[in-house]
């Protein structure tokens, strides 16, 4: 062959390859994570990594890359560098923040698009979508179920601390019908106090008291009776609301239903709700209510999710990594149907989206979420 040939067949698999290589980046969905890897959160960041790997791996598309980076904790200049670096890599979006107050710091990155599994905030705006279970769907969620129940006078409770003005705007911004708002002291010498004071606590065990005293006077058959039973009973009379909904977590969650079980406050009479728990079964534990409700993601897919992440890692996941898991889920179908990512006018899908947290849609500038009610009872997590 003669070398001049040679030396053009050279140039060509050159120029071949060079554009097979420029085709296949096209054809790439990169997608950039903003996670705490270092700091007081890296354990979270690292688990938010594996979630996004598990999501990529479970699609099975290998056009997919992931371009992880730290954000730090509360680090404006680590995070500006890290959003650069990823943008620099030819990512169009990015998973993350977690937290709602670096959302200022990346608004000024309008040709980026952020879907941030925050919970705060479920909003649309400028160039974040923030997927997380927002207080608002959850309200929305539980107004729905205490409608079903028949009960028309609610009390919403939650305590006096560093959220109270937050929770106190988000309230407002909702403005559930005909519910009433309690704040109560989250130390435990002083919160028994304060439900006793929701209750009418005081002026309900007098009422016995006199009630008692009265039938104790008597010698009629029916009187016996009725002082049989209120010697089985704490109080007389019943409280002035027949739902709660406490937003609180934890000890300090167990702490209030402990009070309003104390304070005699019946479960027969009153349906006791709480917000999202995340399945937590130390619910089950120190806890004086037979049953408790509140608003949560799939329970069947949370379930297959965590088992799915144990197996592949060795270790259970962080529970907002589910909201990593399904923005991948997002950002993979939209780049299906739209060939590709330009802004977040790509992601203003008007169709209910399913994922692994369930069902979602976009409406108004806001994200809902249609989350399942369940009830924690004998032991075990049931779907209402």
């Amino acid at each position: 062959m003669p070398k001049i040939l040679l030396i053009v067949l050279s140039y060509i698999l050159i120029i071949f390859n060079t554009n097979l290589l420029s085709i296949e980046k096209n054809n790439q969905l990169k997608i950039g994570l903003l996670a705490p890897f270092t700091g007081e959160f890296k354990e979270l960041g690292n688990s938010l990594l594996l979630s996004v790997q598990l999501a990529i791996q479970e699609i099975g598309d290998k056009n997919i890359i992931i371009i992880p980076r730290d954000s730090g904790v509360n680090n404006k200049k680590l995070l500006n560098k890290s959003v650069k670096d990823i943008a620099n890599e030819g990512a169009k979006v990015i998973i993350g923040p977690i937290n709602s107050e670096s959302f200022e710091e990346i608004y000024k990155y309008k040709d980026l698009v952020f879907i941030s599994p925050s919970n705060l905030e479920p909003i649309i705006s400028n160039n974040i979508i923030s997927i997380g279970i927002s207080l608002e769907s959850q309200i929305v969620a539980l107004e729905k179920f205490i409608k079903l129940q028949k009960k028309k006078k609610t009390i919403i409770l939650y305590p006096k601390n560093q959220y109270t003005e937050f929770l106190d705007k988000k309230i407002n911004s909702i403005k559930p019908n005909n519910y009433k708002i309690f704040k109560y002291n989250s130390d435990p010498k002083i919160l028994t106090g304060d439900i006793q004071k929701l209750t009418n606590y005081e002026q309900r065990k007098r009422n016995l008291e006199l009630r008692k005293k009265f039938l104790e006077k008597k010698d009629d058959l029916n009187s016996e009776r009725e002082l049989k039973k209120l010697e089985q009973v704490y109080t007389l009379g019943k409280v002035n609301f027949d739902s709660v909904i406490v937003i609180d977590f934890g000890n300090n969650l167990k702490s209030v239903l402990t009070s309003l079980a104390f304070s005699d406050v019946n479960e027969k009479d009153v349906l006791f709700t709480t917000v999202n728990q995340w399945f937590d079964k130390s619910i089950f534990f120190e806890n004086t209510l037979k049953t408790l409700y509140y608003p949560s993601v799939n329970y069947k897919n949370f379930t297959e999710y965590n088992k799915n992440y144990i197996k592949e890692y060795k270790t259970k996941p962080s529970e907002i990594t589910i909201l990593a898991y399904d923005s991948v889920g997002l950002i993979y179908y939209v780049w299906k149907k739209n060939k590709n990512i330009n802004s977040i006018k790509d992601f203003l899908i008007k169709d209910k989206i399913r994922g692994k947290i369930g069902t979602f849609n976009f409406k108004d500038g806001r994200v809902f979420q249609e989350l399942n009610i369940y009830k924690a009872e004998d032991n075990k997590f049931t779907k209402f």
